[in-house]
């Protein structure tokens, strides 16, 4: 759990744990299983994808029953196949129920975001360029989420909003133009990097000419981000492409030469990956 906040992730297990024993007994497991009974289980991709969230995992069944052993198959961001082990438990048969559902479903998320940002990273792969993720996330799952992200072989953007600027449109009406909202922003926080929101090349070179050390193109056209990366990288100035991206268009939008794309669906839209736990007969 290197990148993770151990306190973070015991708090959120110990807040999702709640949801699921909030009468402090798991009522089925407790009347059909005897209390001394112990079990093996496997948890078993459903589907091809990327790992993630395997220390979180481990952390509920922890938080249930200490006794609870968890013996990983792989490591978070591995591409397995349908049919893969990536764990295996053992211990109080009725812990390893109690504790399945709440592992489960954080697993299969982060494992989701992990897969989805990895199906990205391929696309654009060979390009240059990169994939990063957004502050469109689950609220109280950011840490994770991001985390898994990096999993799937994708970037962080600012953690939070006091991480970077990031001037947008509404900043920009707000301060009266691109070139007063930036020079506001780089006043009050000299140290911090600053991110322009374009919606045109003109915004592109009115940013660029601010001083600005990246831009976001907004919903431009290929053609137009070809536009502005020729703008900016004369000077050294950072460009990512977001707003309306899909994944089929990703290479196209690389191609361009951004070196960024900005993906919110990362997190925001992620599928699952379906991944259960089997018990072993005997």
């Amino acid at each position: 759990m290197s990148e993770l906040d151990r306190a973070y992730v015991e708090d959120l297990v110990r807040r999702a744990l709640a949801e699921d024993l909030a009468g402090g007994v798991d009522v089925t497991s407790t009347a059909t299983v005897p209390a001394d009974q112990t079990a093996v289980g496997d948890l078993v991709a459903r589907a091809d994808g990327v790992v993630a969230g395997l220390p979180v995992a481990a952390a509920v069944f922890a938080a249930v029953d200490p006794r609870v052993v968890v013996e990983p198959a792989v490591r978070d961001g591995d591409r397995v196949r349908r049919g893969a082990v990536l764990a295996t438990v053992s211990g109080p048969t009725r812990s390893l129920l109690s504790a399945e559902r709440t592992a489960l479903n954080l697993l299969c998320h982060l494992s989701g975001v992990a897969t989805a940002t990895a199906r990205w990273v391929d696309a654009v792969s060979g390009s240059g360029a990169a994939i990063r993720d957004t502050r469109k996330t689950t609220p109280g799952l950011r840490a994770l989420e991001k985390y898994a992200v990096r999993r799937g072989g994708g970037r962080n953007h600012r953690m939070s909003l006091s991480d970077a600027a990031l001037v947008k449109d509404n900043h920009v009406i707000a301060a009266g133009g691109v070139g007063k909202a930036f020079a506001l922003v780089r006043a009050a926080y000299p140290a911090l990097t600053v991110e322009v929101e374009c919606d045109s090349v003109d915004d592109v070179r009115e940013a660029v000419a601010a001083g600005a050390d990246l831009v976001l193109l907004d919903n431009m056209t290929p053609a137009e981000m070809t536009e502005a990366v020729a703008v900016t990288r004369p000077a050294g100035v950072r460009t990512e492409a977001s707003g309306g991206l899909t994944l089929d268009a990703a290479g196209a939008v690389a191609a361009t030469g951004v070196d960024y794309l900005s993906v919110g669906a990362l997190t925001h839209s992620a599928t699952i990956l379906d991944i259960a736990l089997d018990l072993r007969d005997g």
